[in-house]
């Protein structure tokens, strides 16, 4: 062996150059680790690089994914879902989807594997597309979902669905009171939608307001993003302005405010008459109930000839 080692070393001594190799047992156990653009990555690992230094064509290297999709989906309750998977060079592999939250085998393919309907997958052999489509969607359903394709050992790329309801709330609701010819300032806050509301509008005893009405003073202030809020403005308050505000975002549930412009009265005056006026129709309810069941009267079946 040494005379073996000897020979090679004289053999690359004379073709001018100093060769370094090595070998490995070929009977050696080893694990496969896929490449990293199996995982959620774009850079290039040594097996994806020629001897020269230049990248290896996309033929090359078998199916991967192409990750330029985002891995986070938000819908809305009751609106159809899709989760995009888009795989590059599939070949004859298959791709499936996967529900981590019970490592659900939802479709195969263009097939649903799952008993529960809702769940779809959609090709697109253009864009190399594999979606999986979920109607009806419900908060139960948010989590984490695989695309993964059959290869050996399989590889998958994970992405989060959050399925929310849009909340929308006034600030201080459902009632306000408000001093006569100070301003009104209603603020209506929408949260947990996939992207800010086109369009919020405001109204006034069911009728929509109109911001340049003869009685000016009334103006709306909409700041958009992740929580969008809306801000209904109403200067010089008068009597006139009481009564329900009701706001209606485009994409989410309307909410309500009772405004009450106050004469020199105080809130919890109101509130005590209010009160007054349900205990009275409270006594009266419940003294017509005494006489309808007291003995001598038409309603008492407990005395008196049959």
């Amino acid at each position: 062996m040494r005379q073996l080692a000897v020979v090679m070393i004289i053999l690359n001594i004379n073709y001018g150059r100093l060769h370094c190799s090595y070998t490995m047992d070929i009977d050696e156990p080893h694990t496969y680790t896929p490449p990293k653009h199996y995982y959620q990555t774009s850079s290039f690992d040594d097996n994806e690089i020629n001897d020269d230094g230049t990248a290896k064509s996309p033929l090359d290297r078998g199916p991967y994914f192409d990750i330029s999709a985002s891995r986070n989906v938000t819908a809305l309750v009751g609106n159809t879902a899709y989760l995009n998977c888009r795989v590059r060079n599939l070949g004859n592999r298959t791709v499936s989807w996967i529900r981590h939250r019970d490592l659900h085998l939802l479709t195969v393919g263009k097939a649903t594997y799952t008993s529960d309907q809702r769940y779809q997958s959609v090709h697109n052999p253009q864009l190399d597309d594999w979606s999986l489509k979920v109607l009806y969607p419900q908060q139960r359903d948010s989590g984490v979902y695989e695309c993964q394709i059959s290869t050996t050992p399989p590889v998958g790329y994970s992405m989060t669905l959050s399925v929310v309801e849009p909340v929308t709330s006034i600030v201080g609701g459902p009632d306000l009171y408000i001093d006569t010819g100070s301003t009104v300032n209603l603020t209506c806050i929408v949260q947990y939608l996939p992207e800010p509301p086109p369009l919020i509008q405001w109204t006034h005893n069911g009728m929509e307001i109109n911001y340049d009405s003869p009685r000016g003073g009334v103006s709306v202030i909409t700041e958009k993003g992740d929580i969008t809020t809306s801000y209904l403005l109403i200067q010089r308050a008068r009597s006139t302005d009481s009564g329900k505000y009701t706001c209606l975002p485009s994409m989410a549930n309307p909410t309500t405010v009772h405004v009450h412009v106050l004469n020199g009265e105080h809130p919890a005056a109101i509130q005590h008459g209010r009160q007054i006026r349900s205990n009275c129709l409270l006594l009266t309810l419940l003294f017509l109930l005494l006489m309808a069941i007291s003995p001598g009267h038409p309603g008492w079946y407990g005395t008196g000839n049959r």
